[in-house]
């Protein structure tokens, strides 16, 4: 009798093989995903209108398919925001099936959230197994910044999930080297372009670098199939900015942020190299560096600048254990084949980390706390990716020592991050403290195996405590304007709160200091009744009496625009109370020479403006010689001012 064994083939990328699906592992995914939705869409409409910038975009393009395709403040196609419009699109949609509220704007973003969990998931699980996507997903969820913006209406909420989406791509073409995955990855990141512009490039070189480094093919077939996803890439976004450039100007919307009406020219220009340098045109304010003890608007750019106070809450909980898993991955796999595909992953999240965080924190130009987001998948990746790493492999000394370092890092993060919020759950930093301190001794040394399960709860509580906690405190708090951040206040830059005004920040200093401005709430409330002006202000937009609505309304087929006002934000209120179109003068900042002078007195005496809206306020970027200045004074000088429940409104119909 014979017998023929079979065995296995080697793994010869060092890898393990496949393991069957768990039993655990889909219930959790569920119970992970099911209760992100319910946290994510838990008091959704406590923000309102959110940033009312873009959710007047979202009202316009949802009664003009004209300002759809362009992403146009104003139905009647005055301006485009100073973004491509991809992430109005799901918005607008939205909002044409089920009616302008808040609701139908924000839960696109919330779906998307939830997707963008599923998606790291499954990106994480292919080369290190269910329970390091699972623990990438769950560390996604919480991170503060994360549940801040996927309830929240700016473009970060889509950018990030496309980044994501491009990542899971380029982990299939490591795999199989299918050219059809590295097209797929540059579409994914060309449609990325049009949602933020260059912001998504900062996810490019780490793909590149990945599939360079471990793609299974020949170097020859590597680089020309990332030459064809530079291509897809390409076409991704050129179709959309070809139409604009090629459209004629004097049929299309200005394009907002720019100073020639270029699409080309604002993705080099203020969302380009401007963000970078500092020098942007028509920017509300320069970053850099700054004398000792000097406070920017934008902060000091540094190694540091992820661990500062405007910056800590929102995203550098795990940045250290996540930092300390990437090194301690890279070695483990350090004998790995070319194509091991562990190695590879942790190339590209590691790299996709300390790209964008170089970045933010030498970046000169406008920064804000919640273009940190942009990390959190990298951050929870490698955190997901190291945790397991290190488990499996913690008989060894210098594993089980890099293990504890992670994690006393983490403690002593969330402990200085805690702290600065000390009158926030006062007695968790504590708590971390302890369990923290205890769960890096304890790693140091070898544990039998019920001891080291009560070791891993430990640090688990110790890395996610503070992250839950904030992420709780910032989806019970409403979040209004054009700067939200997560998390309890901390004194940071645009952290200002002035005397009784819960939520409410200032930018540049605090309250009464010189060059201080008034800004909104971060509760989504107190800003719109305490606002200077008439109109609202630059970072947030006002919600106007019914007296004022009605006015606006009056005879409102009589004309194009029911109303004018500087500034994006100073018009958008009215917009979103009428739905009716409002000029935005001079785009978001009113420095945006749109409409010029001569233009809105032809526009006057052709009838097509009903009201100018007075008290509206421009940024800092705008000048007394701007058109919008120069617009504001012809009308303060020709027209008589009337004042309707605080609102200066100036009546520009043409006196027969």
């Amino acid at each position: 009798m014979t017998t023929t064994l079979t065995t296995a083939p080697p793994a010869t990328s060092a890898q393990p093989p496949r393991k069957r699906e768990t039993r655990w592992e889909y219930p959790a995914l569920a119970l992970l995903l099911i209760g992100t939705a319910a946290a994510y869409l838990c008091d959704l409409s406590s923000s309102g209108w959110a940033n009312s910038f873009y959710s007047a975009a979202v009202q316009a393009g949802s009664q003009s398919w004209k300002a759809f395709f362009f992403g146009s403040s104003d139905a009647a196609n005055s301006i485009t925001v100073d973004k491509p419009p991809a992430s109005l699109w799901l918005m607008e949609l939205s909002v044409r099936a089920f009616g302008l509220n808040s609701w139908s704007i924000l839960v696109p973003e919330v779906l998307l959230g939830v997707a963008t969990v599923a998606l790291l998931w499954a990106t994480v699980r292919r080369p290190f197994g269910p329970a390091a996507g699972l623990l990438a997903g769950l560390a996604l969820a919480v991170t503060p910044v994360a549940a801040l913006m996927f309830r929240f209406n700016n473009p970060d909420a889509l950018l990030v999930f496309l980044m994501v989406a491009a990542a899971w791509a380029m982990t299939r073409a490591v795999e199989d080297g299918r050219t059809r995955w590295l097209v797929l990855t540059g579409v994914l990141i060309g449609f990325g372009f049009l949602t933020k512009q260059l912001q998504v490039l900062l996810v490019v070189p780490p793909l590149a670098l990945t599939y360079l480094i471990a793609g299974p093919r020949q170097l020859g077939k590597r680089v020309w199939q990332l030459l064809a996803a530079g291509a897809a890439m390409i076409v991704g976004a050129g179709w959309w900015l070809l139409i604009v450039e090629l459209w004629p100007a004097s049929s299309r919307p200005w394009i907002g942020g720019s100073a020639n009406n270029s699409i080309l020219e604002l993705t080099l220009g203020y969302n380009g190299l401007g963000r970078l340098n500092g020098h942007e045109h028509g920017s509300v304010g320069r970053g850099g560096e700054l004398p000792p003890g000097g406070s920017g608007m934008w902060g000091n750019t540094g190694i540091t600048r992820m661990f500062e106070p405007a910056q800590g809450g929102q995203i550098a909980w795990l940045i250290p254990a996540a930092l300390v898993a990437l090194m301690a991955g890279i070695l483990l796999r350090g004998k790995a084949v070319r194509t091991d595909r562990q190695r590879a992953a942790l190339i590209l999240w590691g790299g996709w980390l300390l790209v964008a965080g170089l970045v933010f924190s030498f970046m000169a130009g406008i920064f804000h706390q919640y273009y940190t987001v942009v990390l959190a998948p990298a951050i929870a990746a490698l955190v997901g990716a190291g945790a397991v790493l290190l488990w499996r492999e913690r008989r060894r000394l210098w594993v089980r020592l890099a293990f504890a370092l992670a994690v006393g890092l983490t403690t002593a993060t969330a402990w200085m991050l805690l702290s600065r919020s000390a009158s926030f759950v006062p007695w968790l930093r504590w708590a971390v403290l302890v369990v923290g301190v205890l769960a890096t001794i304890t790693l140091a040394f070898p544990a039998p195996r019920r001891v080291s399960a009560v070791v891993a709860l430990a640090v688990a509580c110790t890395g996610l405590a503070g992250p839950v906690a904030y992420t709780i405190n910032t989806i019970a708090t409403g979040h209004a304007g054009a700067i939200p951040t997560a998390g309890p206040h901390t004194g940071g830059m645009l952290g200002h709160r002035p005397p009784g005004g819960e939520g409410a920040f200032w930018m540049g200093g605090p309250p009464n200091s010189a060059g201080g401005m008034p800004g909104g709430s971060a509760n989504g409330r107190g800003g719109e009744d305490g606002m200077l002006g008439g109109a609202g202000n630059m970072l947030m937009a006002r919600n106007p009496s019914d007296q004022v609505v009605t006015l606006l309304k009056t005879n409102s087929a009589d004309y194009t625009w029911a109303a004018a006002a500087v500034g994006s934000n100073s018009a958008a209120g009215f917009q979103l109370a009428a739905q009716l179109p409002v000029m935005p003068v001079g785009g978001f900042n009113g420095s945006d020479p749109s409409p010029t002078l001569d233009q809105f007195k032809q526009y006057v005496a052709q009838g097509k403006i009903h009201y100018f809206i007075g008290g509206s306020h421009s940024g800092p970027g705008s000048s007394s010689t701007s058109t919008s200045a120069q617009i504001t004074q012809w009308i303060q000088e020709t027209f008589t001012a009337t004042e309707v429940d605080g609102v200066t409104l100036y009546d520009l119909t043409p006196k027969h």
